[in-house]
């Protein structure tokens, strides 16, 4: 997870697979980035927190550098904090994230999480607000969601809507978990990214944690994961092309030269340039700056602005996952990294996965939205998919051999999935069966009994 100059002007094609290829790093300096976010809420109304107000997200931000978080300003707007390679960052419509910082094992992972977890429960009980961990929003309509004064999310606005039905509930109503994995070497990369890919389906059924629109039932345990399908296909899905013979930093180099551009980043401020592609500005040819060529933080912006269930940046992020409680947010890069950071692991997933075809990945894909575990796979089910990855997820962590000081491993963090393996029964499902039940068909007592 290194750091690239990004004043640097690109003047070739090869810089930028340089730039990719150069990624890897060996096994020891493998690290571990947790990132997480989660919705505001008024604890009185139940509404989504505005950006302004003595109840706002910025007076939030103002309380976190009570705590030592350095602030970020965009024209005069506290956008973001930062603080021992962490950012706390804000999602469209004020959902609060924690990038967290590389870190060597999972016992660091949780702690880093349950820190910024206590800091933010002392700022929003002095405010009258909480949190909530959920992968869709359950009460809240879309023009219900603020929006954060952020240049890029301006553009993206107004993008969205042109390239698919559901974007802006993306931006807006959406919260994930995800983990930022390193590799050693092109080869390595390309067997992560395709078990990551592969396997991404049975995350996102382990975490569905979406099944309320409108504070109402959806039809979906993960609604999050289904509106990845209809929000822009030009940079989302399972890319079919990472499973071709072949298949390394150059043809993803190709596929993310030609997934439209949002903006170009000049001066402090996002130009809109949607719906271009980064090959013409590469060549020089962008429309607007002609005769201008991209620098290296052109690029990285870009790579942040694709969105397939597995990224490749200069690692690789696990994306298919809804946000939930802390056990889960520990849990999430406890699942990956137990499978893809022991070898011996991740030969068996590759050997698992070895005869699927594209077709039937996708087709697992589209199911477990829906029915979670319950999702049909050749003559088998995800639910005991996951019971055969958990198993070899477990073994890659004893293997690693990471323990607390009250001799526990990495294991630990494994056992909430473990037993939503054995019930086979999703988070979601458990909400629903509330909302039948005590809750009286009411999502208000999520806020009450779910928040951080």
């Amino acid at each position: 997870m290194s750091p690239s100059k990004s004043d640097v002007i690109v003047e070739s094609r090869q810089q930028l697979l340089d730039y990719l290829t150069l990624s890897g790093c060996p096994r020891e300096q493998w690290r571990i980035g947790t990132e997480h976010e989660k919705f505001g809420f008024d604890r009185q109304t139940l509404q989504p927190l505005p950006y302004e107000g003595e109840r706002g997200i910025e007076a939030i931000l103002k309380g976190f550098t009570e705590f030592g978080w350095a602030p970020v300003e965009e024209h005069g707007k506290l956008i973001a904090l930062v603080k021992d390679g962490c950012s706390v960052t804000l999602e469209p419509a004020g959902q609060l994230e924690l990038s967290g910082a590389p870190l060597e094992h999972l016992h660091q992972t949780c702690a880093e999480t349950g820190e910024h977890l206590r800091e933010m429960r002392q700022i929003a009980d002095k405010l009258g607000v909480g949190f909530l961990g959920m992968g869709f929003h359950p009460r809240a309509r879309r023009e219900e969601m603020p929006w954060m004064p952020k240049g890029r999310y301006a553009i993206m606005r107004r993008y969205m809507p042109t390239v698919g039905s559901l974007g802006l509930d993306m931006m807006t109503r959406t919260c994930t978990v995800q983990v930022n994995l390193d590799y050693s070497d092109e080869a390595d990369m390309v067997q992560k990214f395709r078990v990551g890919l592969a396997l991404q389906p049975l995350a996102t059924a382990l975490f569905a944690n979406s099944p309320f629109t409108d504070g109402k039932p959806n039809g979906y345990l993960s609604y999050r994961s289904w509106i990845w399908t209809d929000t822009d296909n030009d940079r989302t899905g399972m890319l079919p092309f990472v499973f071709e013979p072949g298949f390394g930093f150059e043809r993803y180099l190709d596929w993310v030269l030609d997934v439209p551009m949002y903006f170009v980043g000049r001066q402090g401020r996002y130009i809109d340039v949607a719906g271009q592609s980064f090959r013409r500005f590469l060549e020089g040819n962008l429309p607007g700056f002609e005769g201008q060529l991209p620098t290296m933080k052109d690029f990285e912006d870009h790579l942040t602005t694709v969105f397939p269930e597995v990224r490749l940046k200069r690692y690789l992020e696990m994306r298919g996952a809804d946000a939930g409680p802390w056990n889960r947010l520990c849990a999430l890069p406890t699942f990956w990294v137990g499978l893809l950071y022991d070898q011996d692991a991740l030969d068996a997933c590759s050997e698992l996965i070895a005869d699927w075809s594209t077709e039937e990945m996708q087709a697992l894909r589209l199911a477990v939205p829906r029915h979670g575990m319950r999702a049909a796979f050749r003559d088998t089910t995800a639910q005991q998919l996951i019971a055969k990855v958990l198993q070899i997820a477990a073994e890659g962590l004893r293997k690693r051999g990471q323990v607390d000081c009250e001799g526990n491993d990495e294991r630990v963090f494994l056992q909430p999935l473990i037993e939503l393996a054995l019930a086979g029964r999703t988070p979601a499902d458990f909400k629903l069966d509330l909302y039948r039940g005590p809750w009286r068909e009411s999502v208000d007592p999520v806020f009450r009994d779910y928040a951080f």
